[in-house]
């Protein structure tokens, strides 16, 4: 009768264990998580809102609770990355989705640039989105 018990304990140890092991397996890379946006124009004038979406491109689901940590808005897909407004990042939403409140003060296209870092994730996810702001 004891060694039923320990053969029990046994397996029970060893599904554990296996378990953990595909836990961990199923971490994503870093390069496979990317930002998306929402919306690909906006119009010109302050306190615009940008939002882009975090997804793991694996398995297509959105990721909440990233922190990001470098935003900027430019120019530069024409040629004026000097002509750069203040972004911030605005509160709540729905999950996997970032909202920005932005200055565009010129129609023309946008590069946002994020940089965040993955809850369990080693890294920085690292994306380049152009928007079109038109008048």
């Amino acid at each position: 009768m004891k060694l039923s018990y320990v053969r029990a304990f046994q397996g029970a140890l060893t599904a554990i264990a296996a378990i953990g092991m595909t836990s961990t397996a199923a971490f994503a890379d870093i390069k496979d998580y990317k930002f998306e946006l929402v919306d690909q124009a906006i119009q010109t004038g302050p306190d615009k809102v940008i939002a882009v979406k975090l997804i793991n491109t694996r398995t297509g689901k959105p990721v909440p609770d990233a922190v990001i940590f470098a935003t900027r808005l430019d120019m530069a897909p024409d040629g004026m990355q000097e002509m750069a407004t203040k972004i911030a990042q605005m509160p709540g939403g729905e999950p996997g989705v970032y909202r920005f409140k932005a200055n565009v003060s010129m129609a023309g296209r946008w590069q946002l640039s994020l940089g965040a870092k993955v809850q369990g994730e080693t890294g920085t996810v690292e994306n380049k989105l152009v928007i079109t702001a038109g008048k």
